[in-house]
């Protein structure tokens, strides 16, 4: 099996690389993220996974797409459904084609790390994808060691981002503190 493994971050790659290791899978980490915004973010996640596949002797791919226009586009007529619609679909669609170009025949993603994905609708998405692409998807449930994954990160004192990616899950994560500030405001 020759995988490719589509990689969101350093933090969630640190279970899936270790598991998959104990099972002797060698993974190749491809860096394929443009919902990843502000660029300050994305710069921060690129570099972090960069310097942690040195560190573990892992191969990795880089492959550069700031797309903050094109994820807008995409995107602003379904917010809610972005995720699904086009942030999971880009990211596996573009590692697939890298696998085929490449001579990988299996793809699989961290983002099964996550416990905040949407795991079934992100399971659906890459095996259609695979399938398509004619490749081998490795399904594995990663959430199992998602504490583990993140405590050893924090350990080795890997950069841990707080939201999921795109601006719009950045204003996700502050969404009850701007509710109670506009509380305060419309009571003053």
């Amino acid at each position: 099996m020759k995988l490719l493994m589509h990689t969101c971050c350093a933090p969630c790659s640190v279970y899936c690389i270790d598991s998959l290791r104990k099972e002797k899978i060698e993974p190749t980490l491809y860096w394929y993220n443009p919902n990843i915004h502000p660029y300050t973010e994305y710069k921060a996640r690129r570099d972090c996974l960069k310097d942690y596949s040195m560190q573990m002797n892992v191969n990795a791919i880089f492959e550069e797409d700031y797309g903050l226009d094109e994820f807008c586009k995409n995107v602003i007529s379904n917010l809610e459904n972005r995720c699904s619609n086009y942030c999971y679909r880009v990211r596996l669609e573009q590692t697939a084609k890298y696998a085929k170009e490449h001579g990988y025949d299996t793809i699989t993603t961290t983002l099964f790390v996550s416990p905040y994905q949407k795991h079934d609708e992100l399971k659906q998405i890459i095996e259609e994808i695979a399938s398509k692409y004619n490749l081998n998807f490795l399904y594995r449930d990663f959430r199992v060691g998602f504490r583990e994954g993140q405590a050893k990160a924090r350990q080795i004192g890997l950069y841990m981002q707080k939201y999921c990616g795109c601006i719009f899950s950045e204003e996700e994560r502050y969404r009850k503190q701007i509710d109670k500030e506009k509380i305060k405001i419309d009571e003053y």
